[in-house]
C-alpha cells in the first residue's frame, strides 16, 4: 500500500478526519525517526522534576514509571505509543529523583568562623596572582560530627611557599560557608551544582597549609589520587617549558587546567566567540583522536604486506579510542568531556563494526545514557551547547547525503576541495546558529563577528595547534617535549591576535536581557522538531521557534532587583538601564545583574538626580516606576511610617513588623532572609514578584527551603 501523502489535500481539507489521516501518514512515513523522540521525552520528565515546586521523593516519580510501562505493554496502536513517550517522560523524572537521592550528602548551614580542617587534597587549581584553590574530601572538621560532616569542600588558599600535591593529607584552618545560592532569581544556580558534585562547603583559608602524610593510606580513600598528582605535576612541569601567556593555554588544552590563563585572553576569546576552544570537549577529543586515527592509518599504509591482508583502518580505529582516553584521563576527566568521550568512543565502535558512524540515532544514543546517568547535565551550559551543535549539524548532514551534494568517489578533487571549504564554512554558521542561542541564554552575551573569528581560528586548532599537542604527548617520556610546545604555543598566540583583532572591532559584543524560561522551551522543542523530522512538515518546527522568539523579544528586565542582605539594591531607570547603588560591594552580584539586565557594564545610580524616577536621602530612596507606582527603598526604621503612608511597595532593609499596613507589598529583611534576592516588575495591574527560593524551590539545595516555616 502506497503511504504517498497530498499535501495540497492536507493543507486545505476542511475536515478533522483529514487532519488526523494527513498527521497519521506523516508519522508513519518516519517510523524510523521514532525512536529519536524517547531522549527528548526523557529531557522533558528532567525539565519537570527540576521544575517541581517541592522535593517528590522517590514515591511518585517510581510509581509513575511503573504505571505508564504497564499502559505501555496492554495498550495497542497510537495509545502504546504515546504511553511509551509518556514513560520516556516519567523515567527522566524518576532519574532526575533517584540521582539526587544518591548524590545526598551533608552540606554546611551556616558561616562557620575559622575552624580546623584535616582532609586529603582531591584536586589543586592554581592562579596567576599566586592564589590556589584545593577541593577537599575525607574531611575531619573541628566541632563536626560525622554525619554532619560533608563529602567535599573547596577552599582558596593564599600560597605563602608551601606546596600541596593531590593525595596530601593536610591541616589548615578556614572560614567555612554554605555553597552560595542564585544572586537573581533565575540566575546560574551553583547551590544546585554543588549539590550533583557532593560539595558541601566552600570558604577561605586563614593559614597554611601543613602537609600530614604525603599520601593517603586509607583504604579506598581518594580514588585516582595518583592521576590527579600526575595532571598536577605535568601542568607545572609543561608551564616551566611553556611560559608565558601562550604556554598557560598550552597548559588548558594539555591538562584541562584553566587558571594560569591570563583573564585578558579570555575576556577576547569570548568577545571574538572563542571561547569554546578553551573548554576541552567534542573538538578537542575528536580532533585528538582524529589525528591518531589518520597517522596510524597512514603510517600503516606504508607497509604493502600489512593494508592488503589486515584491516588497517580498524586497527587505527583502536589505536584512536586509545588516544582519546588517554586524553580523557590526562585532561580531567570532566563531564562536558566524558561526554565527548562517549560520542566518540561510539563512532569508533562503528568503524570496527562496519556501520555508518555519524548518525541520529548515534546522537540519541549518547544523549539518553548521558541524562539517565546524570540528569542535572540537560541544565548544564556545557550540554546544551554540544548537543545543540550536534544534532544541527547531523541533521544538516544528513539532508546533503539524500540530496547528493556530498563529495562522491567520482568526484574530480576540485569538486571535492570547493565542497571541503563549503563545508567548513556551513557547519561554522549552523554550529554558530544551533550554540548561539543557548550562549545567549546563559551569558547574555553574544559575539556579533564570532563567524569570521571561527573560520580564521579553527583551522589553526585543528590543523597545527592539536598536532602539535598530540607530539608534544609523545616526546614527554623523553624529556623533548618542548620541542612540541615551540610551534604549538607560537599557534595559540596567533588565535589570540585573532581574538583580540575580532574583540576590538566596533560592535563586536552584543548584549541582551535575561530570556524567560518558557520562551527557551518553545524555542528547544521547535529546533528539535526541525531537525529530527526528515519530510516538509519538519517546517512546522518554525510556528514554536518564532513564538519563543517573540516571547524573549517581549520580555522585560525587572524594575527593582534586591539582594538577600538588603545592602546591593538595582532600579530601572527611564532609558531602560539597570541603575546599582553601588557597583563595589559584591561583584558577582553586579556583574550577574548587570548582564542580565542586558547592559555591557555596571551604572552607578545618582542620589541626587531630583528629576528622575530616583530621589534619595539618608534614610532611603523613592523609586517612580514606568507604570506610575511609588516604591520605597527603606534603610531606617524612622522613614516607615512615611513612606508606608504614600508608597504603593515598600523595601525595607530593617524589620517591619507588622507597622507597615498601607502599601500593597511590602518586603522587609525577614522576607529577604527566608526567601532570598528579589525582583520586581511594575505593571498596570500591580505587582509581579520573583524570588530565588520560588526558582529554587523546596529542595535540600536550597538554603531557603529550611527556611521556610512549613517545610
Amino acid at each position: 500500500m502506497s503511504t504517498h501523502v497530498d499535501i495540497r489535500g492536507f493543507i486545505s481539507g476542511p475536515s478533522r478526519q483529514s487532519l488526523i489521516a494527513g498527521l497519521s501518514n506523516r508519522f508513519a512515513i518516519e517510523r524510523d525517526r521514532w525512536l529519536l523522540w524517547l531522549p527528548v521525552a526523557m529531557g522533558c520528565g528532567i525539565a519537570i522534576y527540576f521544575a517541581w515546586p517541592a522535593d517528590p521523593g522517590l514515591v511518585l516519580p517510581c510509581s509513575l514509571v511503573g504505571v505508564f510501562a504497564v499502559a505501555a505493554v496492554l495498550l495497542r496502536g497510537g495509545a502504546r505509543l504515546g504511553a511509551v513517550l509518556v514513560l520516556a517522560m516519567a523515567v527522566g523524572f524518576a532519574a532526575s529523583a533517584v540521582r539526587s537521592a544518591y548524590v545526598a550528602a551533608p552540606v554546611i548551614l551556616e558561616k562557620k568562623r575559622p575552624l580546623t580542617v584535616q582532609a586529603t587534597v582531591e584536586r589543586v587549581e592554581r592562579y596567576p596572582a599566586g592564589d590556589t584553590r584545593i577541593t577537599l574530601r575525607a574531611l575531619d572538621l573541628e566541632g563536626f560530627e560525622e554525619n554532619a560532616t560533608p563529602e567535599r569542600i573547596r577552599l582558596r588558599v593564599r600560597t605563602r611557599g608551601e606546596a600541596v600535591e593531590p593525595g596530601n593529607r593536610i591541616e589548615i584552618r578556614a572560614v567555612l560557608m554554605p555553597p552560595p545560592p542564585p544572586v537573581a532569581p533565575g540566575s546560574f544556580d551553583f547551590a544546585r551544582k554543588a549539590w550533583f558534585e557532593r560539595l558541601g562547603g566552600v570558604g577561605f583559608a586563614v593559614s597554611g597549609a601543613t602537609v600530614l602524610a604525603e599520601q593517603p593510606t586509607e583504604t579506598g580513600i581518594l580514588d585516582g589520587w595518583r592521576l590527579a598528582r600526575f595532571r598536577d605535576s605535568l601542568a607545572q612541569r609543561l608551564a616551566k617549558q611553556a611560559p608565558g601567556d601562550g604556554g598557560a593555554v598550552a597548559v588548558a588544552l594539555m591538562t584541562g587546567e584553566r587558571g594560569l590563563i591570563p583573564e585578558k585572553i579570555v575576556e577576547d576569546l569570548r568577545a571574538a566567540g572563542l571561547a569554546h576552544l578553551l573548554a576541552i570537549s567534542g573538538l578537542h577529543i575528536g580532533l585528538m583522536a582524529g589525528l591518531a586515527f589518520f597517522v596510524v592509518r597512514a603510517g600503516l599504509a606504508l607497509v604493502p604486506s600489512l593494508a592488503l591482508r589486515y584491516p588497517i583502518k580498524k586497527w587505527a580505529a583502536i589505536a584512536a579510542i586509545c588516544a582519546a582516553f588517554f586524553y580523557l584521563m590526562v585532561s580531567g576527566g570532566t563531564v562536558p568531556t566524558q561526554r565527548a568521550f562517549a560520542m566518540t568512543l561510539i563512532v569508533l565502535m562503528a568503524v570496527l563494526i562496519d556501520r555508518l558512524a555519524i548518525t541520529m540515532r548515534l546522537v540519541a544514543m549518547v544523549a539518553g545514557a548521558m541524562l539517565l546517568l546524570a540528569p542535572e547535565s540537560l541544565l548544564n551550559v556545557s550540554f546544551q551547547m554540544s548537543f545543540a551543535a550536534v544534532i544541527a549539524l547531523v541533521a544538516v548532514y544528513e539532508h546533503a547525503r539524500s540530496h547528493g551534494w556530498l563529495p562522491g568517489r567520482g568526484d574530480g578533487w576540485t569538486r571535492r576541495i570547493g565542497i571541503y571549504f563549503l563545508g567548513v564554512a556551513i557547519t561554522s554558521v549552523v554550529a554558530g546558529l544551533a550554540t548561539g542561542y543557548f550562549a545567549v541564554v546563559h551569558f547574555n552575551r553574544f559575539a556579533n563577528y564570532g563567524l569570521l573569528a571561527n573560520m580564521l581560528a579553527v583551522p589553526v586548532m585543528g590543523l597545527w595547534i592539536m598536532p602539535w599537542a598530540m607530539a608534544a604527548f609523545l616526546l614527554l617520556p623523553f624529556g623533548l617535549e618542548s620541542w612540541a610546545l615551540v610551534p604549538m604555543t607560537a599557534g595559540i598566540e596567533l588565535v589570540a591576535d585573532i581574538a583580540a583583532w575580532v574583540a576590538a572591532m566596533p560592535g563586536s559584543v552584543g548584549y541582551i536581557a535575561a530570556v524567560p524560561t518558557a520562551a527557551t522551551v518553545l524555542i528547544t522543542l521547535g529546533s528539535v522538531w526541525l531537525c529530527l523530522w526528515q519530510r516538509a512538515w519538519r517546517l512546522w518546527g518554525m510556528v514554536p521557534i518564532m513564538a519563543g522568539l517573540a516571547w524573549a523579544a517581549a520580555s522585560e528586565p525587572p524594575d527593582i532587583l534586591i539582594d538577600e542582605q538588603a545592602k546591593l539594591t538595582g532600579i530601572r531607570a527611564a532609558d531602560g538601564s539597570l541603575m546599582l547603588n553601588s557597583v563595589r560591594r559584591s561583584s558577582m552580584a553586579v556583574d550577574t545583574w548587570t548582564r542580565r539586565s542586558g547592559q555591557g557594564g555596571a551604572l552607578k545610580w545618582a542620589p541626587d538626580d531630583l528629576d528622575g524616577p530616583l530621589s534619595c536621602d539618608a534614610s532611603g530612596c523613592l523609586y517612580r516606576a514606568p507604570s506610575g507606582q511609588l516604591a520605597a527603598l527603606v534603610r531606617a526604621p524612622d522613614a516607615l511610617g512615611e513612606d508606608c503612608a504614600r508608597a504603593d511597595v515598600v523595601v525595607s532593609a530593617v524589620p517591619v513588623f507588622g507597622r507597615c499596613k498601607g502599601p500593597e507589598t511590602v518586603i522587609d529583611r525577614f522576607d529577604l532572609w527566608r526567601e532570598g534576592a528579589h525582583a520586581l516588575w511594575f505593571t498596570a495591574s500591580g505587582v509581579r514578584i520573583e524570588t530565588v527560593a520560588q526558582h529554587q524551590g523546596r529542595r535540600p539545595w536550597s538554603r531557603y527551603a529550611r527556611r521556610q516555616p512549613e517545610f
